[in-house]
């Protein structure tokens, strides 16, 4: 076998290998949260570095860096705990978010990150929502950490 074969077989083997590792850990993540997991106790399972790779789909429109510019959506450096509608005083809210009012919470972003449209109707967020609740708590948790 050729040296570059042999190192196509390896990267293929360890991206199956980690692709199977993940899934397992997910599966273990989801038992640990309990039958008929809520919010809450999705978020003490959910892990910030599986919420980074899906923040990836977020990065197109949003940075997460402090002091990094503001995007076709804000910086959401130190979004969690901070206003609603206020956390970049560069950015143009829509009158459906500020008119939302109150803070980031994990049960509000929860909501958010499922159904931006359901959450403040008129929103020019296109993003249509993560489905998978587990998908969502690793999201926040990786927005919490990033302060």
């Amino acid at each position: 076998m050729s040296r570059d074969a042999m190192r196509w077989t390896i990267t293929l083997t360890a991206a199956v290998l980690l692709t199977a590792c993940t899934n397992d850990d997910r599966e273990a993540r989801r038992r640990a949260a309990g039958p008929s997991p809520d919010p809450a106790a999705l978020l003490r399972v959910a892990s910030p570095a599986a919420g980074q790779r899906l923040f990836g789909r977020c990065a197109a429109c949003h940075a997460i860096r402090r002091g990094a510019p503001d995007r076709n959506g804000p910086n959401l450096f130190g979004v969690m705990g901070n206003d609603i509608a206020g956390t970049s005083p560069r950015f143009g809210y829509t009158a459906a978010l500020r008119q939302v009012g109150g803070r980031w919470t994990p049960a509000r972003m929860d909501a958010w990150l499922a159904a931006p449209q359901r959450f403040a109707p008129g929103t020019s967020m296109g993003f249509p929502g993560l489905a998978d609740p587990l998908d969502r708590a690793d999201v926040i948790a990786y927005l919490q950490a990033q302060r």
